[in-house]
């Protein structure tokens, strides 16, 4: 039950993300009919670059591990870039959308499983302990 609300709220926060980098930086465009694929692209490129780019810089280059997110958001944005009609990033977008769409990734994703899906994952466990 945690693995999916994790999923659901990082595909959700993934969305949410994109449409506001699309909405408040002219260089992001994102297309309605690539949405979706941009999307689905973006969470899990960035799931699975995630850890493997935190390895890297963990052994490597220590110093930089603070900027992980945002390197593993920029890698992540350029992976759902490379599938055509989704997500367009050009000029200074390279720099503002990976820190624009990585805010808004850690503060969704924050809201969604500490306020939202707190009190499911609460009854999901206390069902748990009842049927025990």
């Amino acid at each position: 039950m945690r693995f999916l609300l994790s999923l659901v709220s990082h595909v959700i926060s993934a969305a949410a993300a994109l449409l506001i980098a699309n909405w408040i930086l002219p260089q992001v465009t994102l297309r309605v009919s690539g949405f979706v694929v941009a999307v689905v692209v973006f969470a899990v490129a960035q799931s699975v670059l995630g850890p493997f780019i935190f390895n890297l810089a963990r052994q490597y280059a220590s110093a930089v591990l603070g900027g992980i997110g945002l390197v593993s958001t920029l890698v992540a944005l350029w992976v759902a870039t490379l599938f055509p009609d989704g997500l367009t990033i050009t000029g200074l977008g390279w720099v503002l959308a990976p820190l624009v769409v990585w805010i808004a990734t850690a503060l969704g994703g924050w809201i969604l499983m500490g306020l939202v899906f707190k009190r499911t994952l609460q009854k999901h466990d206390q069902g748990k302990k009842g049927a025990s």
